[in-house]
């Protein structure tokens, strides 16, 4: 799906202002129809997840820190969002040490569980979550993953986030090289949500503090304190 800056600009919950700064500022990644800015919908889903390492270093890659400014700016927002990832995190679960050696065992053992208590076919979502991760794996590296699918929303109200331990850290293909130790499922029920999540998500995982936390393995009643605390420290950005 292409979008237009104004489209864009409302998925990610921003002005078409920053949009526009972003563009000049070559922060993200567009193309050009007609002389007008154009975003491919997968090419925006991967850039909001694209706080990682380079590949082939032991160095941050150097548009790491654009993208974890920017990641700030996309989650910084008050209001119904502010405790999304503590809302969706309620209606999921926290599952620890599910079983599996492999990305696929794992994928699919969690969604096996997870389908049962939201009345989804688990051999679809398996099947969707596993075409996700062939076009490119979901770990947003220090050992953390989204698994999600770009083309399966929620047909309800509530976005869903359940958090899975691997008995083992597994091999998920991260650019970092790090086995993932955490998993959390994402399901979302719009677009803008999704992204939303993702650029959440993708700005706890840039917190030290908060993978360490995660090394703890949490309960859930834990895990909802300290990301109720993490929401409720974003400071509101101008846009």
């Amino acid at each position: 799906m292409d979008l237009k800056i104004k489209d864009l600009a409302e998925l990610l919950n921003v002005s078409e202002t920053t949009i526009r700064r972003w563009l000049a500022e070559g922060k993200i990644p567009a193309y050009r129809l007609n002389h007008q800015f154009r975003f491919s919908r997968s090419e925006i889903e991967d850039w909001v997840m694209s706080c990682r390492m380079n590949k082939n270093t032991d160095k941050v890659h150097p548009d790491v820190s654009i993208q974890s400014d920017t990641m700030k700016n996309i989650v910084a927002k008050s209001g119904t969002r502010q405790f999304s990832l503590y809302r969706a995190l309620h209606h999921g679960e926290v599952l620890s040490d599910v079983l599996g050696s492999e990305k696929e065992q794992v994928i699919r053992g969690s969604v096996k569980k997870i389908a049962q208590s939201m009345n989804l076919d688990g051999d679809v979502i398996s099947e969707l979550l596993m075409d996700r991760e062939r076009l490119m794996p979901t770990s947003l590296n220090y050992g953390i993953a989204v698994p999600h699918t770009r083309d399966f929303l929620l047909q309800e109200t509530n976005d869903v986030v359940t958090v899975v331990y691997p008995q083992e850290p597994i091999e998920y293909g991260a650019l970092d090289n790090q086995p993932v130790h955490t998993l959390f499922f994402l399901f979302a029920c719009e677009d803008k949500r999704h992204l939303h999540l993702l650029a959440k998500l993708a700005h706890f995982a840039s917190d030290e503090k908060c993978r360490d936390f995660l090394l703890t393995k949490p309960k859930k009643i834990e895990l909802l304190k300290f990301i109720k605390e993490f929401e409720s420290k974003i400071p509101a950005l101008a846009t």
